[in-house]
């Protein structure tokens, strides 16, 4: 979603924005802007275009000076993406100057008290409510006027905010919203993504809901929102700015797809040991897991995708009902949870709106929540019971790769974890397992050796108008993701469906030329596949399928076929996954897409 950035120190602010800002592309965004203060005076550049044309105009920040800053990407939410819209935004008596990731629900209540005092609006956003009523309750005291601001806004939101009067303080706020301080040596900074700031420094702090941060150039306080003094340790981020480049290629997304085998390495390997899982510091006792009798998923987008794999694993090693809810629905429906429910909460940012109003739901409903995230210190870590962060590291394309195959693994140690806890699994099916997960880097790292053939595959068929994913269990969970990707970096219409759902409505839209993705890896239901196979070559659609190496059989029916190595039926998602996240790069890239950054996206969704 939008990015913010801030800046106070001993330097020119404005270089420092605009490559924080840069850093924050990844997110999505429609337009830019910063603000510094210059000689008592706030100086504004603004942009519907990419970061690039801020550099340019302002020769990389250089031609502005002034030690202390602001920046925003925005994706729009309220107004169209144009230049008045875009932040930061200015108090009707040019004293504030705001910028704001979040919604305000009760804007128009604000704005139309605001407009009937004869205040005159510049943009169509919420945000700028927040400057004018800054500037209506600012009596000389800056933090007053932010507080008595604060108390008036529903919603969510982080805020940057300067004051002209105060050109020394830099100014921020958080609520449901993510900021982070980061603390250097004569200069701090503010961010809504630790990416913006590890090129400066490694030293956060995290601030938590209705808090007002004070920072200066050589110091930081926070305080409550009524001005109570708030002593916090900082946290030091483990990861390299190294991380966040791309290292040689072209794109994000396929630097974090081939990055898959170290990250997935990196998630499991502290947590085997003599062929047993450990999870350290959970909460959830062996008794507590005892009592167990449901477990509800519940994530958005790829996140859900792993809980749909999830929910075959899981029943199989449980011996447990499992439910996969997406997160924008399940507090909707009075969803049925008490104190024998597990929940758990998949989310890469941990800040995804709708999964955190799901968490809150189920929490309040006396679930125990088990988050999955891979941002330490996120508000989702933060609200749960218990927290198994994925290590993936930083991943910058919106399209994710990495992040999603790091949570299968997390959700694979988990269902064995459990699994061993109530002895509801053979001994052996659990090592044999965890002897596999051992092996998923070095098989996925065998996948990427069928990149000219998936490239080739991509530059047949980039044209295509619609694409079908068909598959059976954990092939047809694949195939969701597959989907998704696909369609999100290049705009083409794909769908997923279980393939045995074919006859009943779908093979309608099957025709000549159509492409078909036809998952057959899970060996078990290899007949029935064989036979959706050929409902739709009997219909002439082509037919590129996947299947476990040695099984030629599946050449008599389909066009194209990927072959995969041996992997237990559990865990296929992890190697299946990896050739339809390299089929829709290529696919993109040849209809010349914006693959790490596509239209309408944002990497983390704050916003319902």
């Amino acid at each position: 979603m939008c990015g913010i950035v801030g800046f106070v120190g001993n330097k020119k602010a404005a270089p420092v924005l605009l490559g924080g800002l840069e850093r924050l592309e990844y997110r999505g965004y429609d337009s830019a802007g910063i603000t510094v203060i210059n000689n008592n005076k706030f100086e504004t550049n603004k942009t519907v275009k990419r970061i690039s044309a801020l550099k340019e105009a302002t020769e990389n920040g250089e031609a502005i000076c002034g030690k202390i800053g602001i920046g925003h990407t925005r994706w729009a939410t309220h107004g169209a993406p144009c230049e008045k819209n875009a932040h930061p935004h200015l108090g009707f008596k040019g004293r504030f100057m705001v910028v704001h990731n979040g919604i305000i629900e009760n804007y128009l209540e604000l704005k139309n008290e605001l407009e009937a005092e004869g205040v005159a609006f510049a943009s169509d956003t919420d945000t700028e409510v927040i400057a004018h009523i800054l500037e209506k309750h600012y009596t000389g005291d800056v933090f007053a006027a932010i507080s008595k601001t604060v108390s008036r806004l529903e919603g969510s939101f982080a805020l940057g905010i300067l004051c002209v009067e105060q050109p020394e303080i830099l100014y921020a706020v958080r609520n449901f919203s993510p900021l982070i301080i980061g603390l250097g040596e004569g200069e701090n900074f503010i961010a809504s993504d630790v990416t913006a700031l590890v090129s400066h420094t490694k030293k956060v702090l995290y601030m938590e809901d209705k808090e007002i941060a004070v920072i200066k150039e050589n110091s930081v306080d926070l305080f409550t929102a009524s001005g109570i003094k708030i002593h916090r340790s900082p946290a030091l981020v483990n990861w390299s700015v190294d991380a966040a480049e791309k290292g040689g290629y072209s794109h994000f997304m396929m630097k974090e797809i081939k990055e898959q085998p170290e990250v997935i390495a990196k998630t499991f390997e502290p947590r085997i040991k003599d062929d047993k899982v450990f999870f350290e510091g959970l909460k959830l006792t062996e008794e507590k897991l005892q009592s167990i009798n449901r477990i509800i998923i519940t994530a958005c987008g790829s996140a859900y995708h792993t809980g749909v794999v999830a929910k075959y694993v899981f029943e199989e090693l449980l011996r447990l009902p499992v439910e996969v809810d997406l997160a924008s629905e399940f507090r909707y429906r009075n969803p049925i949870v008490d104190e024998n429910t597990l929940v758990i909460i998949i989310s890469q940012s941990g800040e995804t709106a709708d999964t955190l109003a799901a968490l809150k739901e189920a929490k309040a409903r006396g679930a125990h929540i088990l988050s999955i995230v891979n941002v330490v210190g996120s508000s989702i870590a933060k609200a749960s019971d218990d927290v198994i962060y994925t290590w993936a590291g930083p991943e910058i394309a919106v399209a994710t790769t990495k992040a999603y195959s790091a949570q299968l693994i997390v959700l694979y140690l988990f269902g064995i974890y459990a699994a061993e806890k109530r002895s509801s699994a053979d001994s052996k099916l659990l090592k044999t397992l965890l002897d596999e997960i051992r092996l998923l880097p070095q098989k996925i790292s065998s996948v990427f050796e069928m990149e000219d053939t998936i490239k080739s595959l991509a530059e047949n068929h980039y044209k295509m108008k619609n694409t079908f994913f068909i598959g059976r269990n954990i092939d047809y969970a694949a195939a969701m993701e597959g989907s998704l990707k696909l369609k999100e970096i290049s705009y083409l219409n794909s769908e997923a469906y279980a393939a045995g759902e074919l006859k009943h409505g779908t093979i309608s839209l099957i025709e000549q030329g159509k492409i078909v993705i036809a998952l057959s890896a899970y060996e078990g239901l290899q007949d029935k596949m064989m036979s959706n196979i050929k409902e739709v070559k009997a219909r002439d659609a082509f037919v590129i399928a996947t299947a476990i190496k040695g099984n030629t059989a599946i050449e008599k029916e389909a066009d194209e076929v990927l072959y995969l190595p041996e992997t237990h039926p559990l865990l296929l998602a992890s190697v299946e996954v990896v050739p339809l996240q390299m089929f829709a790069y290529y696919v993109a890239l040849f209809n010349g897409c914006d693959i790490d950054k596509p239209r309408n996206l944002a990497k983390s969704v704050t916003v319902e």
